[in-house]
């Protein structure tokens, strides 16, 4: 993995509410905006989502992504990552829901280290509680591209979603 631009003491820790400012993130997309701003701490509170966010210089959220549970059909794995699991219809994953990283920090790895926190964080807990992989469902062909260069393959019939096998986690750490 590599580090963030050396200075940058970064820290990723569970959404609090009450803790974090959110209000001036922007990473150009307003969806993603909206979603850390308005409905993140919602989702947290329902159980909907954990939200984890980066913090280089507190209180201000420089980075996000969201975790949950998630169940795919075995029919819609591509069979490199079909062939390595049990043959059951439907199989449990844990989705990456969202990742973003506010503009003010693009360019200086945050994507990639938060990336790797999440499937640390899913690698761990499939210890637990059983996940066959982490699925995330890019939102455009730039994301796509981003995760496939870190293994992820499309899932057939969804081209921009895509799923890594917990095994190739594994394999990273």
């Amino acid at each position: 993995m590599s580090a963030l631009h050396p200075g940058l003491p970064i820290r990723i820790e569970l959404l609090d509410r009450k803790r974090h400012d959110r209000t001036g993130f922007d990473c150009g997309v307003p969806a993603l905006n909206t979603y850390l701003q308005r409905q993140a701490a919602q989702d947290v509170e329902k159980r909907a989502a954990v939200v984890y966010v980066a913090v280089i210089e507190a209180p201000s959220v420089a980075g996000y992504y969201t975790l949950s549970q998630f169940s795919i059909e075995l029919m819609r794995l591509p069979d490199a990552v079909a062939k390595r699991l049990a043959r059951y219809p439907v199989v449990s994953a844990t989705l990456l829901g969202r990742l973003a990283v506010c503009s003010a920090f693009k360019g200086q790895r945050l994507g990639e280290t938060l990336l790797y926190d999440a499937l640390r964080r899913s690698l761990a807990q499939s210890a637990y509680i059983a996940s066959a992989g982490v699925v995330v469902d890019a939102k455009d062909k730039q994301a796509a591209a981003f995760y496939r260069q870190y293994g992820f393959s499309s899932v057939l019939g969804a081209e921009s979603r895509l799923i890594l096998h917990m095994k190739d986690i594994q394999q990273m750490f």
